[in-house]
């Protein structure tokens, strides 16, 4: 028998036995409920974000806006995760790679080195290819990617205009972007953040 938490697809990150103990409500036993807890506690994250002027570009405020977008459903929300995944950097990593990703995306600002739209992209990218906490690291790279357009005077990025957790054509098309940018590719993910 499967598990109705269990992830959707392949791009999906499976929690540990660990990590799924964590499950702060009690009534949540559907993948539907989970999806619905997780969307209320980001809208909530959201207002809280964009409710002033953030510094995108520091660890301490990623970890935070993570806890804020999950910690309503997450015992572990806003922590870096201790385990392997089958995506992203060892756990060992992350702060190293993290702070790596800060320092870049502050000298390409200071130094123009991409358009607002591009510096965000790479950062989401990056972002989601450390993939910091046990799960949401593509819904919270996707808002800290839209603090730092907002922050950098540009407006925030349609993301292919839909939900991008449950699996479909427009999932499929975000994660082949991706892959697309892991091999330097940006392209097709500059197109789908503004479409």
């Amino acid at each position: 028998m499967t598990d109705p938490l269990d992830e959707q697809d392949d791009a999906s990150t499976p929690l540990t036995e660990e990590e799924r103990e964590q499950l702060i409500p009690s009534y949540i036993t559907l993948r539907a409920e989970l999806n619905e807890a997780e969307q209320a506690n980001i809208l909530e994250a959201e207002e809280w974000a964009f409710a002033r002027k953030r510094d995108v570009l520091d660890e301490r405020f990623l970890k935070t806006l993570h806890k804020r977008m999950f910690g309503r459903v997450w015992r572990w929300a806003g922590q870096f995760r201790q385990s392997e995944r089958n995506i992203g950097v060892d756990a060992y990593r992350i702060s190293t790679d993290l702070r790596q990703l800060i320092d870049d995306c502050r000298y390409w600002i200071e130094n123009g080195t991409f358009d607002p739209d591009e510096i965000a992209t790479r950062f989401h990218h990056r972002l989601v290819s450390i993939h910091p906490f046990p799960n949401g690291n593509g819904r919270h790279a996707r808002l800290a990617a839209d603090l730092l357009l907002t922050a950098l005077g540009r407006p925030r990025f349609s993301w292919g205009r839909v939900n991008l957790v449950d699996p479909g054509e427009t999932r499929q098309a975000y994660v082949a972007a991706l892959r697309a940018a892991d091999n330097h590719d940006y392209g097709p993910l500059l197109d789908f953040v503004r479409t």
